[in-house]
């Protein structure tokens, strides 16, 4: 069919190749362009034709999943790259590792706890979700008209900043690590994290955050104390929240439900955090498929906090941001350096670049 999307297979396992070229044929709007056995091959693709994915194995010889990243990315920035990692310590580090230098998304293999069926459905879903659309123009944010009465006027009597949030799933290790370049000084005030990902592949992302920015990046502990120069990350499969005992702030881990499809979800989080911090908390919504954040921060903008969401330009999908924004919950939309700024500027750790927006001079 002519308005079938092309897909290119990178694994150096036949058996793998075949599952996932049997699976993309089950979908009548996709076809593989080509199923290559190492990503030497597969470049050499890229070059003479034109595919709208490229489904890449993490670990290979010669050249791994980070470095065919790496080259991808260079000479084809736009280009859907979604990596096939193995549910394994190596496999999950190349795996961060390659989310950090642009690839995508990422699927686990089919594995006991991941039985082919639904290897199957979620491959596909993620495909699709990450397949450019043929819409004439982007995909932009448009915050929803606000009240009469100046959301400005009322941030510049709240009180000073007490703590930072961000939710983020699809694309979101790329921004975070673009994010935490920037922040290479002390907060001064918590920053809490929820990114969609399975616990080996949270705890490998808080060491490269850490690793990368200087700063203290760990998954949260259940009832461990709340300090304010640590950066916390949800694990995989908890959810994370807040809660106030006495003179102290701890967090809270609990196996409830999965909100928006997502354990651990944003949504849980930034309600913790409004009933918690009320109006001194900055969240930002980055990249990532669905509405998850939407709930919450609407319970931030009620509490007076302020919300951020991340440019659908930047994004790699940008669903959870826009989301926000259709709501009307979002006070600003900005790029991941813009956010990075005003996480400094409004914690106090940095004087930044000057106002990033119209009013956010006002908002101190």
């Amino acid at each position: 069919m002519a308005d079938e999307k092309k897909i290119l297979i990178v694994d150096d396992s036949a058996l793998i190749r075949r599952l996932l070229g049997t699976a993309i044929g089950e979908d009548a709007g996709l076809q593989v362009a080509y199923a290559a056995p190492n990503a030497e091959l597969a470049l050499k693709y890229l070059a003479a034709n034109t595919v709208d994915l490229v489904l890449l194995d993490v670990e290979m010889p010669d050249m791994d999943g980070i470095e065919a990243v790496t080259r991808i990315r260079r000479s084809w920035p736009a280009l859907p790259v979604l990596m096939c990692s193995s549910l394994t310590e190596r496999g999950a580090d190349v795996t961060i590792r390659a989310l950090q230098r642009g690839a995508s998304d990422y699927i686990a293999k089919p594995s006991a706890s991941f039985p082919l069926p639904e290897f199957k459905q979620t491959l596909l879903q993620k495909i699709h979700d990450l397949l450019p659309t043929r819409s004439a123009e982007p995909e932009r944010l448009l915050v929803a008209p606000r009240p009469t009465t100046s959301k400005v006027t009322l941030r510049s009597a709240a009180r000073p900043v007490t703590a930072l949030a961000i939710g983020c799933s699809t694309g979101g290790p790329n921004a975070l690590g673009l994010l935490f370049s920037a922040l290479r000084r002390p907060l001064g005030v918590p920053l809490f994290i929820v990114q969609h990902m399975p616990k080996l592949f949270t705890r490998l992302l808080a060491e490269r955050l850490a690793s990368e920015s200087g700063l203290r990046v760990k998954e949260g502990e259940h009832d461990e104390t709340v300090d304010a120069e640590t950066v916390y990350l949800a694990p995989g499969g908890l959810h994370m929240t807040v809660a106030r005992q006495g003179v102290h702030v701890r967090i809270q881990l609990n196996e409830d439900p999965p909100e928006q499809s997502c354990r651990p979800a944003v949504d849980v989080l930034f309600r913790g955090l409004a009933r918690v911090y009320g109006d001194g908390v900055v969240a930002a919504v980055l990249t990532g498929m669905g509405r998850d954040g939407t709930d919450g921060a609407r319970h931030l903008h009620e509490a007076g906090s302020r919300v951020l969401v991340q440019d659908a330009a930047s994004c790699v999908v940008a669903s959870m941001p826009s989301s926000v924004a259709d709501a009307g919950w979002a006070d600003s939309v900005l790029t991941v350096p813009e956010i990075a700024d005003a996480f400094l500027r409004f914690s106090g750790a940095g004087s930044g670049i000057g106002a990033l927006l119209g009013g956010f001079g006002a908002m101190r």
